[in-house]
């Protein structure tokens, strides 16, 4: 219960799936948590689940006047933190040439500008020895069909970790990236699928992936906190979580 006593930690993108196992766990372990998110219908059902426990703050990681204003929010009621987990993400499945200008923008918005801004912005709060884990994906070098502007965006967080990693070695802050495959979450990683697409979409995940099945929210959130607090000489790394996918396993035929 006091795996994580005495800790405050920020997890920008925090009512569901991956930021949300992040968000309980580090509650279970004793810690002081705020957590973000944009759909209120998602930010009430976490304030009914976790009560007190957390903090749940509506913010738009798209809109710098609400990272601005969460970054007064977390100097207001937390001060300084020891860990700000970037999770924060959107993806949408769309071939190169059905890309428009709109729904290339929404994407970069959200998991490249949102996520650059909001590090810029609490990153002057994080305690030296501190620690930054930003969420990319294993669609960063993946090649997947339809996947073009996500797994740019992804890639850019990427580079960004690493300098950012570089830059914060003056204060020993850490930064780090986890990367998952395919992970059993609401939206299976991808909004806008029908409900016949997303059970497509999970089987051909459970087909490649060399484990033969999703990976869970837990299974992810428990390497983001080994790289948050356990990895203490380790900066600059995506750590990929996608049962050996990244690593073109062949597994024993069955």
């Amino acid at each position: 219960m006091d795996r994580y006593a005495d800790r405050k930690a920020v997890v920008v993108g925090g009512t569901h799936g991956i930021g949300l196992a992040v968000v309980r766990a580090l509650l279970d372990g004793g810690a002081e948590v705020l957590l973000t998110g944009r759909n209120e219908r998602n930010l009430e059902a976490v304030r009914s689940e976790l009560g007190s426990r957390a903090q749940a703050v509506r913010s738009d990681t798209t809109s710098l006047a609400d990272i601005d204003a969460l970054g007064g929010q977390v100097e207001e009621t937390l001060g300084r933190v020891d860990f700000v987990f970037v999770n924060a993400g959107v993806a949408h499945m769309e071939p190169f040439g059905q890309v428009t200008e709109a729904s290339y923008d929404a994407i970069f918005d959200v998991n490249t500008k949102g996520a650059f801004f909001t590090a810029r912005r609490l990153a002057p709060l994080v305690d030296d020895g501190g620690s930054f884990v930003f969420t990319t994906s294993i669609a960063n070098d993946s090649g997947t069909p339809g996947m073009s502007v996500y797994s740019a965006s992804k890639a850019a967080l990427r580079s960004f970790a690493q300098v950012l990693a570089a830059e914060l070695l003056p204060r020993n802050i850490r930064v780090n990236a986890v990367s998952p495959g395919f992970i059993k979450t609401p939206t299976m990683g991808a909004a806008g699928l029908s409900e016949a697409e997303r059970k497509a979409f999970e089987k051909l995940g459970d087909e490649i992936t060399p484990m033969r099945r999703h990976g869970s929210a837990e299974e992810v959130a428990a390497a983001v906190l080994f790289l948050a607090f356990d990895a203490t000489f380790t900066t600059g790394v995506e750590l990929t979580v996608d049962g050996g996918r990244a690593q073109k396993l062949t597994p024993p035929r069955r």
